[in-house]
């Protein structure tokens, strides 16, 4: 981990679900890398969405607040365990055998801490009598552009000083989990390991959003285009189509590109919508000018009436 995550959304450690996200929003739209053409802006976008995903959801934000840097490798489940632990320690785990004491320091490392490998060994091995204990299910996030997902494929990740390859499918949605069999935490004795899962988010994107499996884009257009129709291009998360604009369309106004959304492994693909924006030239020719001043004076058309 780079930094604190507090520090790379520049918020304090109580902000609330608000100011993280209203922090990360504005963050993303300086630094994602379409708009940003900074060596160092994919990276900073990269840290600040990570940081966002682990302190938008309140249970891993208490782990990593808890844990630091550690708080990956404890599993989704450390409470109720450390708990357990407790009741055995003080001779309330109701078999009558005393358990190990437990002690917690500031975190996993530095004077006081505990190793994190000899916790849950600690609590539920050696005295306990409870034999070997599957290692714990563990999640990280997995980020991805939209064009990412929308093509899917294998891609090289690397966690916690671990590389892995993963394969992406065509079409992964944001909260979709990828499961890595027996990557997670390491069992007690001969407990097998647990699994890795891996919780796709989804980065915002400037000229994409994202329904569901439906892709929503904007569409600008020039008022003789909107007026008269016409064949444009538009860009989608697999690469360049052709809409036709319908004569007479209007800022707002929505056309459908069915099948050209998010990809669906298991079922109907998602559709792109369009919206169309009308756009006038900033700083009109002279010629422009002349001709917009023709038209202003030969249509009878009113927009505020519509008609």
């Amino acid at each position: 981990m780079a930094r604190d995550y507090y520090d790379a959304l520049g918020i304090p450690r109580d902000a609330t679900t608000d100011q993280i996200q209203q922090a990360f929003r504005t963050l993303a739209r300086k630094y994602h890398p379409d708009v940003n053409k900074d060596p160092g802006a994919e990276d900073r976008f990269k840290e600040i969405n990570e940081a966002y995903h682990v302190l938008s959801d309140p249970q891993t934000r208490k782990r990593y607040n808890r844990f630091g840097e550690d708080f990956r490798r404890v599993p989704e489940d450390w409470d109720e365990r450390v708990d357990a632990g407790a009741r055995r320690s003080s001779g309330f785990d109701g078999s009558g055998r005393a358990g190990s004491r437990v002690r917690f320091g500031p975190g996993f490392s530095g004077a006081g801490g505990i190793n994190i490998d000899d916790l849950f060994g600690d609590i539920f091995s050696g005295g306990g009598g409870f034999g070997p204990i599957p290692g714990a299910d563990q999640e990280a996030i997995l980020n991805l552009t939209i064009e990412e997902a929308f093509r899917g494929g294998r891609r090289q990740i690397s966690l916690d000083g671990r590389d892995y390859t993963v394969n992406i499918p065509a079409g992964v949605v944001d909260g979709q989990r990828i499961r890595l069999a027996g990557e997670g935490g390491r069992g007690n004795g001969d407990g097998p390991a647990g699994d890795l899962y891996l919780v796709v988010r989804i980065a915002p994107h400037p000229h994409f959003r994202l329904d569901g499996r439906d892709v929503i884009t904007d569409l600008p257009v020039s008022p003789w285009e909107a007026a008269l129709g016409a064949t444009v291009a538009v860009a989608t998360p697999g690469g360049e189509a052709k809409v036709k604009v319908p004569p007479g369309s209007s800022t707002g106004k929505r056309l459908r590109l069915r099948g050209e959304g998010m990809p669906n492994p298991r079922g109907k693909p998602g559709d792109l919508y369009t919206e169309i924006k009308v756009a006038v030239p900033s700083k009109p020719t002279a010629r422009e000018r002349e001709l917009f001043q023709q038209l202003a004076a030969e249509s009878t058309f009113d927009p505020r009436r519509g008609r």
